[in-house]
């Protein structure tokens, strides 16, 4: 017996799902944007009316089982109050020594004042995205995840039906924007509740720029997050976009990037998951034209019983285009990790280069991961492979550095830092990089 496609009844609901039906019916007519933005929410909210939460029935959610993890849905966050603004000033601390344009988001509203947002290099604009649409930005509309594949995923189309803010970030052609973009997420409570920020990324012709988002909120909350962001990238682009999650020990974090990639575009990108009870990181990369030099990267570090999904589809759409996906995962106590990597070549990407390789540290005989790397090749004249390996630390490697007169524990986190670290030390940014590096030896420390 199969659950009904075409219409999600209420008798087929579970609490969560028939929770966010009546909030989006409470919600849709005071969220931002005209008719047609309108009418984009309606349609969103009908993919997930139509299907409900994934479960591991739906194959690209088959190790994250987002129905039993949702048992409830919290209710919509309001805008942070003077208290929440305090909390917000010291969000994205981890960075705080890395010279850093930083931008606000709390509880799912881009708050101005607490925002670095005077004397912005010539040719970037930041604003909030709940303006642009109030305005009907057409140029912001037609960008958001407009013909992705992400459109099909229950979470992402959610996401488009609760937009209600974040950032829209645009960076004219030519431009080169030399300050990082610290993107400043964080939700400060004081009760659970669900949070749906959407942000846009649009680098012309021959610009470049670093952005980077923290995620972070309280450990006592079982909050949840449903976060996208929208990557598009003109001829020749250069982008460094770098995701840190340090959300709290009971959170719920969804978060979808999508991009696509135009000719020539040099695109780097690290995801950090820390924080987090289950997080879910689901990534949707197109090249649509040549000479792309793409490069995903993935670096976890779970303890205790968290959970967490690296997801990502590059899809080749034209050839002559070389991409790299390297994800590692340290794992400790009962936690468990899953990478699900998928290239897909299309009949015209002939020259295509794409490698992709998952990696899991088990540190506990708990510990789990799951790799499930995939290759969809429709041309003949490409180089494509994938690997994937879990194991504990070598023994070996062990032995020889504690028989220099290294500690134990010492000797098991220089084994440790170097296995990350190949992920880390993609960032470009040395401020960045260090900051990650030391958050990484936290954790090590932190291990009992």
């Amino acid at each position: 017996m199969t659950r009904p496609t075409t219409a999600n009844t209420d008798a087929a609901r579970t609490d969560a799902e028939q929770a966010i039906a009546a909030a989006f019916d409470g919600v849709k007519d005071r969220l931002p944007g005209a008719a047609p933005v309108s009418a984009r929410r309606a349609a969103a909210f009908e993919t997930f009316a139509a299907a409900g939460l994934p479960t591991r029935r739906v194959e690209t959610w088959k190790y994250t089982d987002l129905r039993a993890l949702m048992r409830e849905a919290k209710p919509l966050a309001q805008p942070p109050g003077e208290i929440g603004k305090v909390r917000a000033r010291a969000a994205g601390a981890l960075l705080a020594d890395a010279e850093l344009r930083r931008i606000v988001i709390a509880d799912g509203v881009f708050v101005k004042d607490l925002s670095d947002l005077d004397g912005l290099e010539p040719g970037l604009s930041i604003g909030s995205l709940a303006d642009a649409l109030t305005r009907g930005d057409s140029e912001v509309t037609g960008q958001l995840g407009a013909q992705s594949p992400a459109e099909k995923d229950v979470a992402f189309a959610l996401n488009t039906a609760f937009m209600g803010d974040g950032a829209v970030i645009r960076v004219a052609p030519g431009a080169k924007v030399a300050r990082p973009i610290h993107l400043v997420f964080c939700f400060t409570g004081p009760v659970p509740a669900a949070v749906y920020t959407r942000s846009l990324l649009s680098v012309g012709a021959g610009a470049a720029v670093t952005l980077v988002e923290s995620h972070e909120g309280p450990d006592g909350l079982d909050y949840q997050i449903n976060t996208a962001l929208d990557v598009v990238a003109g001829d020749g682009a250069e982008i460094d976009h770098v995701k840190i999650g340090l959300d709290g020990a009971s959170a719920l974090h969804v978060a979808t990037l999508t991009a696509a990639l135009g000719p020539h575009v040099r695109y780097n990108d690290l995801v950090v998951a820390l924080g987090g009870a289950a997080v879910r990181n689901q990534l949707f990369v197109r090249c649509d034209g040549s000479g792309i030099a793409l490069s995903l990267n993935g670096a976890t570090m779970l303890k205790g019983r968290q959970h967490a999904d690296a997801t990502l589809v590059v899809d080749h759409a034209i050839g002559g285009c070389v991409s790299r996906e390297t994800f590692k995962g340290v794992l400790d106590g009962e936690s468990r990790s899953v990478f699900q990597g998928k290239i897909v070549v299309r009949p015209d990407a002939q020259k295509t280069d794409g490698k992709m390789a998952s990696h899991a540290l088990l540190l506990s005989e708990t510990a789990e991961a799951d790799h499930k790397p995939e290759l969809e090749i429709f041309a003949d004249d490409v180089v494509c492979g994938h690997g994937a390996t879990a194991g504990s630390l070598d023994e070996d490697l062990l032995f020889y550095l504690m028989a220099r007169g290294i500690p134990k524990k010492e000797a098991e986190t220089l084994l440790i830092q170097s296995f990350v670290g190949e992920a880390i030390d993609t960032v470009t940014n040395e401020g960045i990089r260090d900051a990650l590096t030391a958050a990484t030896a936290r954790w090590l420390e932190a291990r009992e």
